[in-house]
């Protein structure tokens, strides 16, 4: 009996030891939850930003709104005055401050440039991707490609040559193209042509060869599949928390095993091609009879010696220079234009007043025009498309090719609305937000209206920090230049020719990566016009 006795004691023993482990756990569920409710109470007294959620911080609040996170953020923005602080999770040491203050953006852009890097946390997300390409890179690494690229970008050669390659594939590629789909009545994707057309036309821009992404019969390219999501799998990091990301790199599972794959074909493809330049130069030991980006840059002349300097570069920072040079003039025309032909469409007036433009600049032209599909612009032409120009921007500023941007505090600092910055956080200026801000743009933000561009029948430019589709200060888009000759003779080529009907039923939202594609594509038909 007294056995038995013992053993009735553990098991009370046992029990109430359970009870009071339960009791303890509901007390732990019960302070989280009322931390919650006092953490969310003070967060709406002192900011309208994006709810921080305890341990898992802005993360949720992504994942609840992730099919339209752009208007999200930008609708959190307005309603917090401009700027709020977002932090991913508790475990991150890094602190982000999202803005669209316009003097903030300045001052770190420009005023206290040398303060704000790309930094430690967008190397550490897009590195393995694009190395220390321009689009990474800080200091004198920046500075070096930046020379170098402005150098040969700024060239008359330059600018008369990706004319002449434009010209040759909006010509003999892209409007046959789109002749092939209206005979076979066919349904088009808009946004995988035109993205099909500034990769042929950046590959033989910058490396002098065309993929054939644009050939009849629209052939598979593994090298544009790897690129895309090597892009993709990298913006998708800045969500996850980072000691997440590493983790499923270190192991090499899941995404970040697809990761490694794709940026594996990315790095191959550009590094033969540098490997295969370099044996072609040395063969022939000039490049005179070269026009792209990547020959000039392998050989560079010496301004106080006339003989050539080989090996200004190394194959690594060629290879760097060239992948951002890739993503800076694939992505962002296509996807420009992807947004134009659609918001054409949603606004007929828009279409008939560039047609107009068009059909006054053709009629200046000293022998008549008996065929449309005859007429080539020249550079001089698609200058004075204004009101081109002016759409084309206002697509640009309510649909920046690239949402959003980070820079990296070196030191503590505040920013001239008053936001204290310290060490280490991260600043987020969201061009999508500045688009959508009513203070910056007035009550008419979120209309699409190129006649705000328009001054006394010409097109007129914006401050660059009001207006950050080709972002600003120091690290002003080199390219910018050709990116609108790029863009308008696309556009009015094509426009001239046809008009873009996109199919109904459509869902039209951006895709939640670095660059703002059309999550679903964009269906079209092509529907010729006879006259003009």
């Amino acid at each position: 009996m007294p056995f038995m006795k013992n053993k009735e004691l553990i098991s009370i023993t046992d029990y109430w030891s359970v009870i009071e482990t339960k009791i303890r756990f509901s007390h732990f569920v019960l302070a989280l939850v009322i931390l919650f409710i006092v953490r969310a109470f003070t967060q709406r007294l002192t900011s309208k930003g994006p709810m921080i959620w305890p341990l898992l911080g802005i993360i949720p609040s992504v994942l609840l709104n992730i099919n339209d996170v752009f208007n999200y953020f930008a609708d959190s923005l307005n309603q917090s005055g401009g700027t709020f602080i977002v932090r991913a999770t508790c475990m991150d040491r890094f602190c982000g401050i999202m803005t669209v203050d316009t003097s903030s953006i300045e001052y770190v852009l420009k005023t206290n440039f040398l303060n704000y890097d790309k930094g430690e946390a967008f190397i550490e997300i897009f590195s393995d991707v694009f190395r220390n390409g321009i689009f990474v890179a800080d200091g004198e690494t920046w500075k070096e490609q930046r020379v170098a690229l402005t150098s040969v970008m700024h060239t008359s050669w330059f600018i008369e040559s990706t004319h002449s390659v434009i010209q040759d594939l909006v010509h003999q590629k892209l409007l046959k193209l789109i002749n092939k789909s209206v005979k076979l009545d066919k349904i088009t994707d808009l946004q995988d042509l035109l993205l099909r057309f500034t990769f042929d036309n950046i590959c033989i821009t910058t490396f002098g060869i065309s993929p054939g992404c644009l050939s009849i019969e629209l052939p598979d390219v593994p090298f544009v599949a790897a690129f895309e999501k090597a892009a993709e799998l990298s913006y998708y990091r800045i969500f996850t928390p980072t000691f997440i990301w590493k983790t499923l790199r270190f192991f090499s599972v899941g995404p970040e095993k697809k990761l490694k794959e794709v940026t594996g074909i990315v790095h191959k493809f550009v590094g033969e091609i540098i490997t295969n330049r370099r044996i072609e130069l040395c063969k022939s030991g000039h490049v005179n009879d070269r026009s792209d980006i990547l020959s000039k840059l392998i050989i560079k002349k010496d301004p106080d010696d006339e003989q050539q300097m080989e090996d200004k570069f190394s194959d690594d920072m060629l290879r760097d220079l060239c992948l951002s040079f890739i993503l800076a003039g694939r992505d962002t025309t296509s996807v420009a234009l992807v947004w134009f032909f659609w918001l054409i469409h949603e606004h007929p007036h828009v279409e008939s007043l560039i047609l107009d433009e068009i059909k006054v600049i053709i009629s200046q032209r000293k022998s008549d025009i008996e065929n449309i599909n005859e007429v080539v612009f020249t550079a001089d032409e698609l200058k004075k498309m204004a009101y081109l120009e002016a759409a084309l921007s206002e697509t640009l500023r309510l649909y920046p090719s690239v949402p959003h941007d980070i820079k990296e505090a070196r030191e503590d600092d505040v920013l001239p609305n008053g936001t204290a910055v310290k060490k280490k956080d991260l600043i987020i200026y969201s061009m999508y937000g500045i688009g959508r801000t009513e203070a910056i743009w007035g009550k008419d933000c979120r209309e699409f209206k190129p006649e705000r561009w328009i001054k006394n029948g010409k097109a007129v430019a914006e401050s660059q920090f009001k207006f950050l589709a080709f972002n600003g200060g120091p690290r002003l888009c080199v390219g910018k230049q050709f990116a609108y000759i790029q863009m308008k003779m696309v556009a009015a080529s094509i426009l001239l020719r046809y008009s873009v009907k996109v199919v109904g039923g459509q869902t039209v939202v951006p895709k939640v990566t670095t660059t703002l594609y059309m999550k679903n594509g964009l269906s079209v038909n092509f529907k010729p016009r006879l006259k003009l």
